[in-house]
């Protein structure tokens, strides 16, 4: 453990420099931010490496049954750095629990909102999306009555979930082999370096011994180390060997799966949740708030659900919207144009690009991509569980696909006056108060739901206040006196990932 935290602390060095640069726009002194990210990483790393420890010493128990086995291999894989190219960018890195399982760095998440990946240098262009309760979502389908899809995992709902009936799944397999995340050049590499890892025996109990009988070519840890997108030769595997890895591989991205739709992700223990058992009452703000939410001033619960009879409220309905959030230019993403030293360029098209979201990956994935243009600029509408869950009071969250808001109180001040107030520029005096920038893509806008909404700043801090009741790890006041913690909730199953009753 100690090796790998000197590997990554060497590796960021330079990164943490760039990303100060580059977050400058934002922060007068920059250093200070460098400062702060390094420190943050290096114990967001540390964290991992505690939580890897601990879930190995479970491993050897041998009271778990056969499915908390399943559940707890998919956590020590989320856990482990050495699968990356790197062996220092564990697939947590942006998915951690203390964060509401996405970014724990709040340095990061107030300037350059993406983050590094295995190659320190490599930003991808959007924030780290949140893992809980994303194993409730359908495979991607379309609705032919609401017009729209629904379903799929990622901002731009690319994973589809067919392969494994599950999107969260085959979400899985894409971190690893991403060259701007965990960087590996091929697949095969996953299954390799897991093969030489501290829970092979554990996993070959689950999988079978045929899971890692693999031939490797002499080279492989050298193929291995050489990063996605740097021209690398794959690993030389013959037919046989190929499936076998690749049949590995999907076991992986299978026990990722179960730990995403475990209790431990998905917990179902907000305030709200004690609220709506009976356990808690919400303060007069909250009240207020939530019944604003569900107003038809709102609309807030078109999008994002808080469930009906026979339902869990999940605070998404799993479609896409372009709500018309402004770019957000300090994502290094926008200065990536040029080759780094593999070779590599992540945006050649620099400053010009603009994030397709849904409509990218329609245009690729449909038999008719003109049908594509009116989910152009369009994200998965995320669950607005775990939204403020933070580590600390002082913690910095980023919201949208682009982190382009700070808090609460700016996204639903957005809601309010995105059409009624002045056109701006980023970084004028009134920006996110007075003024808005221009939306970075406005031809498919979201003009249903997100209106003149006519809201005093006070409501708007009581649906701030009601969002707030939505974090996991609640414990009442009555509760907390007795025993110092909370009930622990029933557990709540995914349902099947086909289904889309949401």
């Amino acid at each position: 453990m100690h090796t790998r935290m000197l590997l990554a602390m060497a590796s960021m060095a330079g990164a943490v420099l760039a990303a100060a640069f580059l977050a400058s726009q934002s922060f007068a002194r920059p250093m200070e931010v460098q400062g702060a990210a390094d420190r943050e990483i290096r114990e967001v790393e540390a964290s991992i490496d505690r939580i890897e420890s601990e879930s190995l010493q479970r491993a050897g128990a041998s009271s778990l049954d056969r499915d908390d086995k399943f559940v707890l291999l998919g956590k020590l894989i989320l856990f482990d750095r050495t699968l990356s190219v790197d062996s220092n960018e564990a697939c947590a890195f942006c998915h951690m629990p203390e964060a509401g399982f996405t970014g724990a760095v709040s340095a990061l998440n107030a300037t350059t909102v993406s983050y590094p990946g295995s190659i320190r240098t490599r930003f991808s262009n959007r924030r780290p999306q949140s893992i809980a309760y994303a194993s409730y979502a359908p495979v991607l389908h379309y609705n032919a009555l609401q017009g729209d899809y629904v379903g799929g995992a990622f901002w731009d709902m690319r994973a589809a979930g067919v392969h494994f009936n599950s999107p969260t799944a085959e979400q899985a397999q894409a971190p690893p082999v991403n060259p701007v995340e965990m960087g590996l050049d091929d697949s095969a590499c996953m299954v390799f370096r897991l093969s030489k890892g501290a829970y092979r025996r554990f996993a070959e109990e689950l999988w079978g011994k045929a899971a890692f009988a693999i031939a490797w070519p002499a080279d492989t840890v050298q193929v291995c180390s050489q990063p996605g997108g740097s021209g690398a030769n794959s690993i030389p595997l013959d037919a046989v060997a190929r499936k076998a890895a690749n049949g590995t591989f999907d076991r992986i991205a299978e026990a990722l799966a179960a730990y995403d739709a475990s209790s431990e992700v998905n917990a179902f223990s907000s305030k709200f949740d004690y609220v709506m058992a009976g356990k808690a009452r919400f303060t007069a703000a909250e009240k207020a708030g939530y019944k604003l939410f569900r107003s038809t001033r709102t609309h807030c619960n078109e999008c994002h659900r808080d469930g009906g009879p026979g339902e869990e409220p999940l605070f998404t309905d799993f479609t896409a919207s372009n709500l018309g959030v402004p770019a957000n230019r300090a994502i290094p993403f926008y200065s990536e144009s040029e080759a780094d030293r593999f070779g590599y360029a992540a945006n050649p098209v620099g400053g010009a690009y603009v994030d397709p979201g849904v409509g990218g990956f329609l245009t690729a994935w449909l038999k008719t991509p003109a049908d594509a243009a009116k989910f152009r600029g369009k994200f998965q509408v995320p669950t607005v569980r775990n939204v403020d869950k933070r580590p600390g009071p002082d913690f910095v969250k980023a919201y949208m696909h682009n982190g382009y808001f700070k808090s609460l109180k700016e996204v639903v001040h957005f809601y309010n006056t995105r059409d009624v107030l002045p056109r701006c520029q980023a970084g004028d005096p009134g920006e996110k108060v007075t003024c808005w920038p221009v939306p970075e893509y406005a031809a498919t806008m979201n003009r249903k739901q997100l209106v003149n909404l006519g809201l005093t700043s006070a409501q708007e801090g009581q649906l701030v206040a009601f969002l707030k009741t939505l974090s996991d790890g609640y414990a009442p006041a009555e509760v907390s006196r007795h025993s110092k913690k909370a009930p622990t909730l029933p557990a709540v199953a995914a349902p099947p990932a086909s289904s889309a009753s949401r």
